[in-house]
């Protein structure tokens, strides 16, 4: 508990003053990771076995696309896997927040982010080829478990085995937790950005009481993962907390931005901040291919649901259910606000509608020659 203290007062001190403190806190929290992977990359390429685990990592198994649990997997990785790269933009933004060089800062972030995931993959397979070769199995058989038991059990048993294992050991567990700092700083400021933005006349003076507050509620929120069954929960958690419901609020945004507010619209407004308009990959992959996609999973995920199990322990039915709940409740308040919206607009039935289904137009139109922007190479 007093670890889990020490960590969400790091976090506090790094958000209390908004991008001038976490912009300063992320060229840590980005940057070590990486000098971290390349060690432990390192390492690894000298372990005994490390071949093996690099056939099994560069060799596809084409069968695995037919399951629906990898398409979730990938979906919602892909909300979470920007965390490097979310990380460098944020410092250099720290210097230049009103830079507006979007269109390669987005390209600088996807590459940073598929470049970390491809090393991460060699840094991880080579040591299960160790473990595959000291266990006299398949690496199949070491890589079989995921999630907190490959992290906080097989990786950390393979370097507790290394020559030096104390110094592996310190460094890993370093990169984990600077790793969980920055990406609870991305998940954080965008509730604490909401929030002040929804109603700056009051909060906008009182952003380190917003951060506190926030900051209590997730140190309480986190107390169950330290008791016995702390394992489970977070299994629970990341099995029904973070799978569907994000792929779902996803799905609704796409639905609400292309269809709702306009497909053209939305380019207006881009051209209007970049001084450029989207082309028509983007216009009907927005429109289209992304909601198709997004729905078939979420509808694959929910008729082909495997059991869930973590060390051998079969999840009851009970906590299953309590499972769905968590994940609903993270999209719910947008059908909730969606009804209250429709009862509380006045008229008959088809002006709430028509009403409803309008966007509200809170600023007058911008157009990017009133900005005197330049449009981007």
């Amino acid at each position: 508990m007093l670890c889990l203290f020490l960590i969400f007062t790091i976090v506090y001190f790094s958000l209390w003053k908004g991008v001038k403190t976490s912009g300063k806190v992320v060229w840590v929290t980005a940057t070590l990771p990486y000098i971290v992977l390349f060690i432990l990359l390192i390492r690894g390429a000298t372990l005994p076995g490390a071949w093996r685990g690099v056939v099994f990592y560069l060799k596809p198994q084409w069968g695995k696309l037919l399951e629906t649990s990898v398409w979730v997997d990938a979906a919602a990785q892909i909300f979470f896997s920007l965390g490097p790269g979310f990380g460098v933009l944020l410092a250099l933004s720290s210097y230049n927040p009103f830079t507006n060089n979007c269109y390669r800062d987005a390209i600088v972030t996807s590459l940073v982010n598929c470049l970390t995931s491809f090393v991460s993959g060699f840094v991880i397979f080579t040591v299960l080829g160790y473990m595959a070769e000291m266990r006299k199995v398949e690496v199949e058989d070491v890589a079989k478990d995921k999630g907190p038991s490959l992290l906080f059990i097989t990786y950390p048993e393979a370097i507790a085995n290394m020559t030096g294992s104390t110094f592996f050991a310190i460094i890993f567990f370093v990169m984990m937790i600077t790793l969980g700092l920055d990406s609870t700083f991305g998940g954080l400021e965008a509730i604490i950005t909401a929030v002040l933005d929804e109603y700056p006349d009051h909060l906008y003076h009182r952003r380190e009481l917003v951060v506190l507050c926030l900051v209590v509620v997730c140190f309480l929120g986190s107390l169950s993962t330290l008791t016995n069954g702390g394992a489970y929960v977070v299994k629970l958690l990341e099995e029904f907390g973070v799978g569907c419901s994000i792929i779902a609020v996803g799905f609704l945004e796409a639905i609400a931005v292309s269809w709702f507010y306009g497909i053209n619209r939305f380019c207006n407004d881009v051209q209007a901040m970049l001084g450029k308009a989207p082309g028509l990959f983007w216009r009907v992959c927005w429109v289209a291919i992304s909601p198709a996609f997004l729905a078939y999973i979420i509808v694959s995920s929910l008729l082909k649901a495997p059991p869930l199990t973590l060390f051998e322990y079969k999840y009851p039915d009970w906590s299953i259910t309590v499972g769905y709940i968590i994940g609903i409740s993270s999209f719910m308040w947008i059908p909730i606000y969606m009804v209250y919206k429709l009862v509380w607009t006045p008229g008959s039935l088809k002006q709430r509608l028509a009403v409803c289904l309008r966007p509200e137009r809170t600023i007058p139109d911008i157009h990017a020659d009133a900005l005197n922007m330049a449009t981007v190479p």
